[in-house]
């Protein structure tokens, strides 16, 4: 429409003015020239290579980035929290990431079209810059979209360590045992019996998830190694093996999408629309902190770094993980966010990773001993490690001044500025971002969608583990009958959806009651039960009330409380009250069968004798019927422990192949269970 306009103008003007010129036979041929020339030069001046999708993604961000100021440059590396953004503040600092802390929402109960609606908002202001970059979302969907009312929420990662593919329980399986020694058969059960498939579907559903509310990237999977289970994020880890979550690093093509043929370890990649951009964290060794000790320091050497913790990174690498996040711990004493040799010289150099690094919440600011109390230096040491992306997340003013007096002023060079936003250029490319920037109102349904809940289902009956089966080996108490006249259920977290889902879900620390969609555990024994069977919820009951109450048997659900991080952090990892007291009370009186709510391996021998069936039942979300689908014998329990599960906290730290490992239940046992015919 504007070159005609132009071209009209052209007639209007020159046409007369060579008429009265008397050069009316030069008119038209002259005329016509400069029309031609005219559209030339539009043309010319319109073209821009970095918005043409057909051009090679490299050659996209080489043109953008030199078509780039320093302050939209700066821009690029921020990530600011969606609490103090808005449209207008991501068009005036050129902000090129946003985020959702735990429990930031539009409102409480959002729904999917109120999300895209924010998001869109959001995104309009970046696109209304000079160069129209699309700002990337970033939530922590670790579980599901964890964030979100009414999402599918999926057990903790330390449940999934627990799966085990139905491959590996086969009788064509069974018929090779003869030919292994028993060491190479417990290495298949242990290590080789996980089902990353399963990881893998659940990475899709939740991509889907995360795209319902207009969101393009999942702060997932965590790959940290858990050495210690009293530290309060072990649930985030899927084993203390490295073997076990290097499987399990399927998460990633299931959020992002299956890598091409011939491609190269190390680029990120996102299929598309339907999927988001990953992240692999916490890097490296957050796992193995002294005593557990949420972000503290690692003791180990190199070799035990790289054989330990570094091996899930190359697989991420191998998968085309998007992003790594970079961790608050330290090792030997260096705060890895500080840490230049490894997330330079090691992660990108060495491993040739391409897609960008990505600080923790804050996680600059704790480069220093009090955090913040020097933010000019931790912005230098930063930045100059080799992180590429800040999540600043508040403070973004602070944070752009500094960094770019640090540029100015030659303490920063511009190449460390331009290798980050070459990377982050690089994976919004090569997502489709810059093509598809918009949130796709149409992908709300996907957003707690039945298909998802009941893979969600399928993950709790395969993640839990059969810990004790009858008080001796020939009277096995599971499954349960589902006829039978009158039973109990009792315990804390019987009819207690937050504590369920543990941490990390609705709020950052989780929280109490019905804090979103989903059936509990009691909700799970009354569906499944006979109509004649009389179902009774007692949370805490006396002793007289459970011998006198004529109950054919008692499922106690018990457990730890919702927490996530440091909060989480345990010296004793005992069951809160009434946790114990209920479970002495209740199997002092009746058969009774324990369903255990953990995020780890908690102290239970001093109450193991006392019940006739233990289950660990992990953190299992919001599918409470998983757990119900094995009890009674819908299903065959075949569960195994991705941790070792300890006698008592004196012992720790101890993982499988320690000199002086000697636990209550070992790494990879789970008694199993047949399906009950009915």
């Amino acid at each position: 429409m504007e070159i005609k306009k132009l071209q009209q103008r052209v007639r209007r003007r020159l046409l007369p003015l060579l008429r009265r010129q008397r050069m009316a036979v030069l008119a038209a041929p002259v005329v016509a020239a400069v029309l031609l020339l005219t559209w030339a030069a539009y043309g010319e001046a319109q073209y821009v290579l970095y918005k043409d999708a057909t051009k090679p993604v490299e050659a996209r961000v080489t043109d953008l980035l030199a078509r780039m100021t320093l302050a939209e440059k700066i821009g690029q590396m921020t990530q600011i929290e969606r609490q103090v953004a808005s449209p207008q503040v991501l068009k005036d600092y050129f902000i090129g990431s946003l985020l959702s802390g735990g429990g930031s929402v539009p409102r409480k109960q959002a729904t999917a079209a109120e999300w895209v609606s924010m998001v869109s908002d959001f995104q309009k202001g970046s696109l209304s810059t000079r160069l129209g970059i699309p700002m990337i979302y970033g939530i922590d969907a670790v579980h599901g979209h964890n964030n979100v009312y009414g999402a599918t929420i999926f057990p903790h990662n330390v449940a999934l360590g627990a799966t085990r593919q139905a491959a590996l329980l086969s009788p064509r399986f069974a018929k090779l045992l003869p030919f292994f020694t028993n060491r190479e058969i417990r290495f298949c059960l242990m290590f080789l019996s996980r089902d990353p498939n399963l990881v893998k579907r659940i990475g899709a559903a939740t991509a889907l998830e995360v795209r319902a509310t207009g969101i393009q990237y999942a702060f997932a999977p965590c790959i940290a190694v858990c050495r210690d289970p009293r530290w309060g994020r072990c649930y985030e880890s899927y084993s203390e093996d490295h073997r076990i979550v290097q499987a399990m690093t399927e998460l990633i093509p299931g959020l992002q999408g299956d890598v091409p043929a011939n491609f190269t370890s190390g680029m990120p990649y996102v299929a598309g629309k339907n999927n988001v951009a990953a992240c692999a964290k916490h890097f490296v060794g957050d796992g193995g902190t002294q005593n557990g000790v949420n972000e503290d320091n690692t003791i180990i050497d190199r070799r035990g770094l790289m054989t330990i913790h570094m091996p899930a990174y190359l697989n991420a690498l191998q998968k085309g993980v998007s992003t790594v996040m970079i961790s608050y711990s330290s090792w030997n004493g260096i705060k890895m966010h500080a840490n230049h040799d490894l997330v330079t010289r090691y992660l990108k150099d060495r491993l040739n990773f391409k897609g960008f690094t990505i600080s923790d919440w804050e996680g600059i600011d704790r480069i220093t001993t009090p955090a913040g109390s020097n933010y000019s230096y931790s912005v230098q040491a930063g930045v100059l490690a080799g992180i590429d992306m800040i999540m600043v997340p508040n403070n973004y003013q602070s944070f752009i001044s500094i960094l770019t007096s640090h540029v100015n002023n030659g303490i920063i060079p511009m190449s460390r500025i331009d290798d980050a936003v070459t990377r982050i250029l690089r994976v919004k490319f090569t997502m489709g971002l810059f093509e598809n920037p918009m949130p796709d109102s149409s992908m709300a349904d996907q957003l707690g969608k039945k298909e998802h809940r009941d893979l969600a289902r399928e993950a709790v009956r395969k993640s839990l583990v059969l810990l004790k089966n009858g008080k001796t080996s020939d009277k096995p108490m599971l499954p349960l009958s589902k006829k039978a006249p009158k039973i109990l259920v009792a315990g804390s977290h019987a009819d207690n959806l937050g504590y369920q889902c543990g941490g990390w879900t609705i709020e950052w620390q989780g929280d109490t009651g019905r804090i979103t969609v989903g059936m509990t555990i009691l909700d799970a024994v009354k569906a499944a039960v006979d109509p004649s069977t009389t179902v009774v919820f007692a949370e805490n009951p006396d002793a007289d009330f459970v011998k006198n109450g004529g109950f054919s048997y008692a499922i106690v659900v018990v457990g730890e409380h919702p927490y996530t991080e440091t909060k989480g952090d345990s010296l004793n990892l005992t069951i809160p009250d009434p946790g114990p007291s209920t479970v002495a009370t209740v199997c002092g009186a009746a058969q009774c069968a324990t369903v255990l709510i953990s995020g780890r391996p908690v102290v239970v021998q001093p109450f193991l004798g006392a019940m006739d069936a233990l289950v660990a039942a992990w953190l299992p979300g919001t599918e409470g019927q998983g757990v119900t689908d094995v009890l009674f014998g819908d299903y065959g329990f075949t569960g195994k422990l991705p941790r070792t599960w300890f006698k008592s906290v004196d012992q720790l730290p101890m993982n499988y192949g320690d000199a002086h490992y000697d636990p209550l239940f070992p790494l990879g046992f789970g008694l199993t269970t047949q399906p009950r015919t009915y």
